[in-house]
């Protein structure tokens, strides 16, 4: 959706401007309830600000260093305390804890029946903004558990006291509201509204809540009927997925939108771009050595597999090809430099900052698409037709219904990757088809925001979210980016600490507290 139209940023600042209470949610002003309901154009454009603040590219990315997949290399950002747990605490000021987006959509809910427009018109705008409702409501009940749902205008006395709604009951909510809304949303859109919601993302996002819940059986029936639509394919070259000139390409279901023309809808991508790039990246995002050792061999070994052919000597040698295409890895060439994390007076030296030696490249692999890596129109996949692949094999999994649905949709993933398809003779039980469906999830959909939610739905934070994070092994890398290991060692980047008791679930920030009596801390915060 690249032409927004710019009433968003008025209608934005209407909102801003009366929703200084308490959740956002005081009422919006008697001029803006009695002027914007004109026509189409303005209930477009109402529908359109609920977009605005819809999911953030950034944040989806910065995700991955808040669990074991990445490393923020810098304090001040605050993604490191997340990653290491330091920042969990309730005078914690970040997070999600916020309603201003469900605010906007509850203000367009109650005031677009006003707009003398078509009824389909009507009950499609009515559609993507309560999916973008129950998207809002999804990562609030993933982040925190318990979460006030609300669904309408509230006065200020009644946002300052309201409770928090147990998490079953939203997890419900958001299902009932995607089945609801399936029915009026189109399956495609073309021209300047290629981005809005369809139905397949409708069932996706309920294919993804599901699973998460452990709603099996559902979510194998929801993320089926995605793959059924003939809408959505594999791109056939995974590298190229994420390039801008490859926006709204066949495999992406949902995202979110950014535009380099316009100030206000840009996307800075300098914290995936290294130091010493052109143009001054920051390198923020730090790939983690657990990540790299993720991937396969290209013969889809692992490479603890006696086996598998890996060289420690030559690890990136004969790998999984997304290792490379997601990663920048010491002596790689990248924009026209050595990566070189290993050389004192290179911008990018890893005791700087405590570097891991590994960058993220997923959305920056052609840094010369950008004139400006800090202002980029460069669009952020939220949901991708492989995560759906990936979705109905492990419910099935979770089923113990492995059939050759199951394999054929796990290999279509891995072949599309470079990797041969799934060997049956070596993964034919629940518990190795749960351990490659787990590993392919990890390596496919890095960077897209998603591995936190896998851990903590997993439980196995106690083991992968403990202990010493590593990164690149010690060496010497010489001009043309050869590499010589001087040591056996890893760069060691922190010690992380994971509690079980309480850091599955971030706290509620005691700031909110301080206003509603009613909220309730999450255990042992």
């Amino acid at each position: 959706m690249k032409n927004r139209s710019i009433i968003i940023f008025c209608l934005i600042a209407v909102i801003a401007c009366s929703c200084k209470d308490y959740l956002d949610l005081k009422p919006l002003t008697q001029y803006s309830e009695t002027t914007l309901w004109t026509g189409v154009n303005d209930a477009t454009a109402a529908c359109n600000a609920c977009y605005s603040q819809f999911e953030d590219g950034q944040w989806v990315v910065y995700m991955d260093v808040a669990s074991d997949n990445g490393h923020d290399a810098y304090p001040w950002e605050g993604w490191q305390q997340l990653g290491n747990m330091q920042l969990l605490n309730p005078n914690n000021p970040g997070g999600k804890f916020d309603f201003f987006t469900i605010t906007q959509c509850n203000w367009f809910l109650e005031n677009i029946d006003k707009a003398p427009i078509d009824a389909a018109l009507a009950a499609r705008l009515k559609g993507e903004v309560r999916f973008i409702r129950a998207y809002e409501y999804f990562e609030r009940s993933q982040l925190y558990g318990d979460f006030p749902l609300v669904t309408k205008m509230l006065t200020t006395t009644e946002a300052n006291t309201i409770a928090s709604t147990p998490k079953a009951q939203i997890v419900q909510f958001i299902i009932d509201e995607l089945n609801a809304i399936i029915p009026d949303l189109p399956l495609s859109y073309q021209g300047n509204d290629l981005g809005r919601i369809t139905q397949g993302a409708a069932w996706a996002l309920k294919a993804r809540v599901e699973l998460f819940n452990e709603k099996y059986a559902e979510s194998a029936v929801s993320s089926k009927k995605v793959m059924d639509l003939g809408v959505y394919s594999l791109f056939p070259n995974y590298q190229d997925i994420f390039r801008i000139t490859n926006e709204y390409n066949s495999e992406i279901i949902l995202d979110r939108g950014y535009l380099e023309t316009n100030p206000n809808l840009t996307l800075g991508l300098m914290v995936l771009v290294p130091e010493a790039a052109a143009g001054g990246g920051w390198s923020s995002v730090n790939i983690s050595q657990s990540l790299v050792d993720t991937y396969e061999m290209a013969n889809g070994k692992p490479i603890d597999d006696p086996t598998s052919g890996y060289d420690i000597d030559h690890p990136f040698l004969n790998r999984d090809p997304r290792l490379l295409q997601t990663v920048i890895v010491p002596g790689a060439e990248y924009a026209g430099i050595i990566f070189n994390p290993m050389d004192p007076n290179s911008l990018d030296y890893w005791p700087t900052y405590n570097y891991t030696g590994y960058i993220g490249q997923k959305y920056t692999h052609y840094l010369s698409d950008f004139p400006d890596i800090y202002n980029t129109g460069l669009n952020i996949p939220l949901i991708r037709y492989a995560e759906m692949l990936l979705t109905y094999a492990e419910a099935k999994i979770e089923l113990n219904q492995i059939d050759n649905s199951v394999y054929d949709a796990i290999s279509q993933v891995r072949l599309r990757a470079g990797l041969p398809a799934v060997d049956q003779s070596k993964y034919s039980t629940q518990l190795q088809m749960r351990e490659l469906v787990r590993r392919e999830r990890r390596v496919e959909l890095a960077m897209e925001g998603l591995r936190w939610y896998d851990i903590q739905r997993w439980k196995i934070a106690e083991q992968v979210m403990n202990g010493p994070v590593y990164g690149a092994r010690i060496s010497t890398i010489d001009a043309g980016g050869n590499v010589t290991y001087t040591s056996t060692d890893h760069a060691k980047i922190e010690d992380r600490v994971f509690n079980p008791a309480k850091n599955y679930l971030w706290p509620v920030p005691q700031s909110q507290r301080d206003i509603n009596k009613n909220l309730i801390q999450n255990p042992n915060y």
